[in-house]
C-alpha cells in the first residue's frame, strides 16, 4: 500500500512533465549517450569528458566525413592519405603486401562525435569499463579493458529531422582507422570495403520507441561502414554474422549500444522532452516522504535520503523484503549486523508475512532518461533495490544486455547489478502511518 498524498502525486503523469532543456532555446541538441550503471552521475565525479551522459550538439562548423576515393594497391597516393594527418582515410590491412585505403572527404551536411576510452582529442565522450553498482574500475585495472580506445562514432544530420547514424571504430589522432590482418573485413559486392572492430559494437532498436508500451528489439552487430549484422559466436571471433539488409545503423530513442565494458542508452531530444526530469524525479521524492510511511514494526517514520546522498545510508532509509515487497527501517533484533555488513548478508526472514529472501536498502533510480513513464517509486529491482516506476522496472527487467564476451543478461540500469527472481523485479508494500 502506498501512502495517500504519494499516491496523488504518482497520477501526475506525463502531462505534468515540465519541459526539458531539449525544448528550450539554444544550440540544436540531436540528443543524448547516458552510460548504464551510473545513477546521475559517476562515482568518482563527472571530469571534462569522462562523465555519465553527453549531449550532442549542433557544431558550429561541420566536422562529417564521408567515404571517396578508394586505393586498392600501395600507390603513393594511398601512401600519403596515410601520413597526411589532414586527411581522414580507414586502412584495410588484407596481407603484409596488400593493403586498401580508402580516403574520407569533408561533408558540411553532418557533424561527427567520436566515444572511446582514449583521452585523445579526437574522442569526444570517455567511456570507461563500468561493474555492478556503479563503481568504475581502478586505472590498473582499466589497462585491461575490452573498450577500444577509439570504439565508435555518430554521425548526426545538420538539418532536420536530425538523424543520428553510428559505425563502428573512430578515427584516431592521426584520423587514421587501421583494420589489421586479424580483424574481420571483407570486400563488398561495390568493391569497396567493409570490417569489424576486435570487439565489435552491439545495438539494440527498441520497438514501439521508448515509452511504457516499448519491447526490447534484437541485437545486431554495427560495421565499420554502418552495414548491420547478426551477432558473431563470440565477440572477437573471425567469422562475421549475416548481413541484415532490411534493418540500419539510424538510432531511434531509447538504442542501446555496447562497447563491450560499457552501455550506452542513446536519447534524442524529442525523446528527452517527454521524460521527466530531476526536478521532476525530486518533486517524487519530497511528496513520497511528505506522506510519512512507517516501518509496520517500529513504527519509526520512513523517508529516501536526497539525490545528493543517494547512495549513503541514511537512519531513516526503507529497507524491503524483496521476497514479498514488504518496506521496513532497518532493524537489528537478535543481535544483527550493522546496515552496512547486512546489505551484503541479505537473506532475511520477512516479520510480516515470513517469506525469505534478500533484505536491502531501497534507493531512488536518480537518472531521469532511464525512466519510460513519469509514474511515482513503486516497484525495486532485485537484488539490487533501487526504486523506480512499474513501467520501469518492467521494461528493464526484459533486456538482456551483453555481459563479457559471448553472454548476455538483465540488469538494473541504475547499477548495471544483474537481475535475480522469475521477474527481477517486485513490487513494494508501504505501511502507511497509524495517526
Amino acid at each position: 500500500m502506498i501512502p495517500q498524498r504519494a499516491a496523488q502525486m504518482f497520477s501526475l503523469g506525463q502531462e505534468n512533465i515540465s519541459p526539458s532543456p531539449a525544448s528550450t532555446k539554444g544550440p540544436v541538441r540531436y540528443g543524448e549517450l547516458i552510460v548504464l550503471g551510473c545513477n546521475g552521475s559517476l562515482p568518482s565525479g563527472e571530469r571534462g569528458r569522462r562523465k555519465s551522459r553527453f549531449a550532442l550538439c549542433r557544431r558550429n562548423k561541420a566536422n562529417g566525413v564521408k567515404p571517396s576515393t578508394v586505393h586498392t594497391s600501395c600507390t603513393p597516393q594511398a601512401a600519403k592519405a596515410i601520413s597526411n594527418k589532414e586527411q581522414h582515410s580507414i586502412s584495410y590491412t588484407l596481407s603484409r603486401a596488400h593493403t586498401v585505403v580508402v580516403e574520407y572527404t569533408h561533408d558540411s551536411n553532418t557533424d561527427m562525435f567520436q566515444i572511446g576510452r582514449s583521452t585523445e582529442n579526437p574522442i569526444d565522450f570517455v567511456v570507461t569499463d563500468t561493474v555492478p553498482s556503479g563503481q568504475s574500475l581502478t586505472d590498473a585495472q582499466t589497462i585491461q579493458s575490452t573498450i577500444s580506445r577509439f570504439a565508435c562514432r555518430i554521425i548526426c544530420q545538420r538539418n532536420p529531422p536530425y538523424s543520428a547514424r553510428i559505425y563502428a571504430a573512430g578515427f584516431d589522432s592521426s584520423k587514421n582507422i587501421f583494420l589489421g590482418e586479424k580483424a574481420a573485413k571483407w570486400r563488398m559486392h561495390d568493391g569497396h570495403m567493409d570490417g569489424l572492430t576486435t570487439n565489435g559494437v552491439l545495438v539494440m532498436h527498441p520497438r514501439q520507441g521508448f515509452a511504457q508500451d516499448s519491447r526490447p528489439g534484437v541485437w545486431r552487430e554495427i560495421s565499420v561502414c554502418g552495414n548491420v549484422f547478426t551477432l558473431r559466436e563470440t565477440r572477437s571471433a573471425q567469422q562475421r554474422g549475416k548481413m541484415v539488409d532490411s534493418e540500419c545503423n539510424q538510432l531511434v530513442d531509447g538504442s542501446l549500444i555496447d562497447l563491450c565494458g560499457a552501455t550506452l542508452l542513446w536519447r534524442t531530444a524529442e525523446g528527452l522532452a517527454h521524460t521527466p526530469t530531476v526536478k521532476h524525479l525530486e518533486a517524487l521524492r519530497q511528496e513520497f516522504n511528505a506522506g510519512r510511511p512507517q516501518c509496520p514494526v517500529g513504527f519509526n517514520t520512513l523517508a529516501f535520503p536526497s539525490m545528493r546522498r543517494k547512495d549513503v545510508l541514511d537512519e531513516k532509509q526503507p529497507w524491503a523484503y524483496l521476497r514479498c515487497g514488504h518496506v521496513h527501517g532497518y532493524h537489528s533484533w537478535g543481535g544483527r549486523r550493522a546496515p552496512e555488513v547486512e546489505a551484503e548478508c541479505q537473506d532475511r526472514e520477512c516479520p510480516m508475512c515470513r517469506a525469505q529472501g534478500p533484505y536491502v536498502p531501497l534507493w531512488l533510480g536518480c537518472e531521469p532518461a532511464f525512466y519510460v513513464d513519469a509514474e511515482g517509486p513503486t516497484h525495486a529491482f532485485v537484488p539490487c533495490g533501487h526504486v523506480c516506476s512499474e513501467k520501469t522496472t518492467a521494461y528493464w527487467s526484459q533486456i538482456s544486455l551483453p555481459h563479457g564476451t559471448h553472454a548476455f543478461h538483465a540488469a538494473c540500469p541504475f547499477c548495471i547489478h544483474p537481475l535475480r527472481g522469475d521477474t527481477g523485479f517486485v513490487r513494494l508494500i508501504f505501511q502507511s502511518p497509524l495517526d
